[in-house]
């Protein structure tokens, strides 16, 4: 009964229209995008031989996400996500009708094949923020994990069909016909979101700016320990398995001897094997922990990489990238669910922006420097250099543990609004706030340590300096004190507060003395007069 049960909870979302349609939509789009890699990568090999040449496909696919993440998730919060995802697709369209255009022409070169794959991964890393965040929009409250999860299985879902039917087609017509494939397919999702009915984004007072949305994220990413062992983690086994990524190319042509149609079923083995580790994660959550699910995952690509090292039958090259499929979800799947389950909701969108950077840039370095070795030692030497270096970072990094992700991180909404004796501009700051507590000299040292972790909360919400002092004729008297940029993101730090960043202030209010609860006061800067 289980079983039944949780299959269809997990394509409930399909029954709402508008998510299926743009579910849909996105399918066929990725699945465009996947044949203009498969026919640009291959076409590289034919311009140079050079593993260094090849690898900067892949760089130059994930160097605008890792430099435009954090952006891209700003803009996600502060315009039309419609609008910005249509302009996107329009984009990239451009970018593979100038393809199909140059490689039709003959003119198609190594720097152009470069530059315009650049421009594509631009509108990846502008698009990739936005299409999680509009999620909510499109399903209820309670299938948004469901409509996420499908999100994953449509991408692989591309990426199984996309790499071969772009080499059946790369073989069979040419570049051309490939690149004009991947443009029909932006057509289909321009017309879907030009149909989906959304609502008007509503008018907020505290709605935030660039520069300030762009600021607060940075600043919780610093503070926020969970998401620096997530960050820490993702970037290290990205790094090292991104050789496979990054040489398969010439593992395809060179060491398997296969054409452009098998280097596209290739592709197609690591996407089928991904749908595959898609649908055994559920039973796999259910028996491992995530740091076990990221060890496996970082054996089986080692593995993997080992094995394409020997230069294997085809058939068995094929079989062995089934894995690396699985292996490659698994890691995927595990790292961006904990991150998602250590961020709230205000910050979501920066902080996974701040993942996709971290991540990318790993794909970039590791893309980058594996060709750089594959130039000086050969390519088998260079997978085997990276299979070893991925077991013994594996190890190493298992004993840093994920973390659990099991904080309320629902906004509390418990403290009360600010006093004040007029109204004031929500661009007047910066604020100054003191927190006056009286704390009995026995337990000073069991509350300053209480307040130490809530300080990290306080610079996640948005304070910038924080300290904690003492009244020098009354010891027992402390004062806490943090300092916002603007009354408006002091009123926005009250919105920010969850149910777990409550406990830690319950927490620190139990060592407070007397009935009364602590003395809170404002302050804000002065304009200094003019001179006469």
């Amino acid at each position: 009964m289980s079983a039944p049960k949780s299959s269809a909870g997990t394509f409930a979302p399909l029954a709402q229209p508008v998510f299926a349609v743009l579910w849909i939509a996105t399918v066929l789009g990725n699945t465009g995008s996947f044949m203009r890699d498969v026919a640009s990568s291959w076409l590289m090999t034919d311009l140079s031989a050079s593993p260094a040449a090849v690898a900067m496909v892949q760089a130059a696919g994930t160097l605008p996400i890792f430099l435009l993440a954090i952006p891209a998730g700003v803009l996600t919060d502060i315009l039309d996500r419609r609008k910005f995802l249509i302009a996107v697709q329009v984009l990239l369209a451009s970018v593979s009708i100038a393809l199909m255009v140059l490689s039709q022409t003959g003119l198609l070169s190594v720097s152009s094949l470069i530059g315009l794959t650049f421009l594509g991964g631009i509108g990846a890393a502008l698009m990739g923020p936005t299409w999680q965040a509009i999620v909510p929009e499109l399903v209820k409250r309670e299938d948004v994990k469901s409509a996420v999860a499908l999100n994953s299985l449509g991408i692989n879902i591309a990426r199984s069909i996309g790499p071969a039917t772009g080499g059946l087609l790369l073989a069979a017509f040419g570049a051309g016909i490939t690149y004009g494939a991947d443009v029909a397919s932006y057509i289909v999702v321009i017309a879907a979101l030009v149909w989906w009915p959304r609502a008007k984004n509503s008018n907020d007072a505290l709605q935030e700016n660039f520069v300030g949305a762009f600021r607060a994220g940075l600043r919780y990413t610093r503070s926020s320990q969970p998401l620096h062992v997530v960050l820490m983690r993702a970037a290290i086994f990205f790094a090292f398995a991104s050789v496979v990524w990054a040489l398969l190319p010439l593992v395809a042509r060179q060491l398997l001897g296969g054409g452009a149609s098998f280097y596209g079923i290739l592709l197609g083995a690591v996407g089928a094997g991904a749908i595959g580790g898609a649908f055994i994660m559920p039973r796999l959550r259910g028996r491992f922990s995530s740091d076990h699910l990221l060890l496996g995952s970082a054996l089986v690509t080692a593995a993997v990489m080992g094995l394409l090292a020997l230069a294997p039958p085809r058939w068995v090259a094929i079989i062995v990238l089934l894995f690396l499929g699985g292996a490659w979800i698994t890691a995927l799947t595990t790292l961006n669910g904990t991150a998602q389950a250590v961020l709230p909701n205000w910050v979501r969108g920066r902080g996974l922006a701040v993942y996709l950077t971290v991540f990318n840039g790993a794909m970039t370095a590791g893309s980058l420097g594996w060709g750089a070795v594959g130039e000086a030692v050969g390519i088998q030497s260079t997978l085997l250099i990276g299979a070893a270096g991925l077991v013994v970072a594996g190890f190493v990094m298992h004993r840093v543990k994920l973390p659990t992700g099991d904080a309320d991180l629902v906004p509390s909404n418990h403290w009360p609004e600010p006093l004040v004796a007029a109204p004031i501009a929500h661009d007047r700051g910066p604020v100054l706030i003191l927190i006056e507590y009286k704390v009995e000299k026995q337990h000073r040292t069991a509350f300053l340590h209480a307040i130490d972790h809530l300080s990290r909360e306080r610079r996640r919400d948005g304070a910038y300096g924080w300290g904690i002092t003492e009244d020098s004729a009354e010891p027992e008297k402390i004062v806490e004190w943090f300092m916002v940029e603007s009354w408006a993101e002091h009123l926005r730090q009250h919105k920010r507060v969850s149910n777990a960043d409550a406990d830690l202030q319950g927490k620190v209010l139990a060592y407070h003395l007397g009935p009364e609860k602590p003395v809170v006061r404002h302050f804000l800067t002065i304009s200094r007069p003019a001179a006469a």
